[in-house]
């Protein structure tokens, strides 16, 4: 029966259901001890991140070794390179080129040795935040390349299984605040605004995500808040209500890793 009086939920049922199956599927393939025990909340401050001043590529490799290092994957051998970074749109006197597809953010691949390389956008290094997403994501991307079963609904959703891996991983803080940018431009006669966003999902979609991995570990929501955005300290407020409404967590507990 509607009530008009009821909370609305932050996502749907069938999204909040792929959120679930996922960490259902990562508890199982990549949730024994390196989970439960050493998996930890990241978050945005120079006590996880005391990355030293030097070049674009030092810099890189600094925050890059350090996503691994917390990912629990610096014994992981991966190539990091730089590639292309994006095109200049803004070409003074009001002239902006429209319909120019920007570089990716970040590139994962595979070659038939097992070689792995992870390549990012060198324009990230002005946002070191996106640029932690960025490694994040990508070495999700290597991790769930080991799972010996597809995720829920198949390889098609491994883009977005990958952006939930980031927050089981640790980075949900991270992948929330960094989903949706607004930023002025301007400059040589020209001014505005430009939105983007890094990875797959909402920001209302990784803060339940984020969500999940604070009732799973018992993390206090006052450990993530304060270094959260605005919307997503809203939306996961919302996001622990929802989960302290249903059985979702007393489910997830009693998943059992395959060996």
């Amino acid at each position: 029966m509607w009530n008009p009086f009821r909370r609305r939920r932050l996502l749907s049922d069938e999204d909040e259901h792929f959120q679930i199956e996922c960490f259902r599927w990562l508890l199982r393939h990549f949730g024994g001890s390196d989970f439960h025990d050493d998996a930890r909340l990241v978050l945005p401050t120079a006590a996880d991140f005391p990355i030293e001043r030097g070049s674009d590529e030092s810099v890189a490799r600094q925050y890059f070794d350090r996503v691994r290092e917390l990912a629990g994957m610096d014994e992981w051998e991966a190539e990091l390179v730089a590639h292309e970074t994006d095109p200049q749109i803004h070409l003074g006197e009001l002239l902006i080129v429209q319909d120019v597809e920007p570089a990716p953010l970040g590139r994962f691949s595979a070659d038939s040795s097992d070689q792995v390389t992870i390549s990012y956008n060198p324009a990230l290094l002005r946002d070191p935040a996106l640029l932690v997403s960025t490694f994040a994501h990508e070495l999700a991307h290597y991790l769930t390349a080991n799972a010996p079963e597809p995720p829920p609904g198949g390889w098609d959703n491994w883009e977005f299984a990958t952006d939930i891996t980031a927050s089981f991983m640790g980075f949900g803080v991270f992948m929330a605040n960094t989903a949706f940018r607004f930023r002025q431009y301007g400059g040589a006669g020209v001014a505005g605004w430009q939105t983007s966003g890094g990875g797959y999902l909402s920001q209302a979609e990784h803060s339940f995500a984020l969500a999940l991995f604070l009732r799973l570990k018992d993390i206090p929501a006052s450990a993530a808040l304060p270094h959260c955005d605005p919307n997503v300290r809203g939306f996961l407020k919302r996001a622990l209500a929802d989960l302290d409404d249903s059985d979702a967590i007393a489910s997830l507990r009693q998943v059992v890793p395959v060996d």
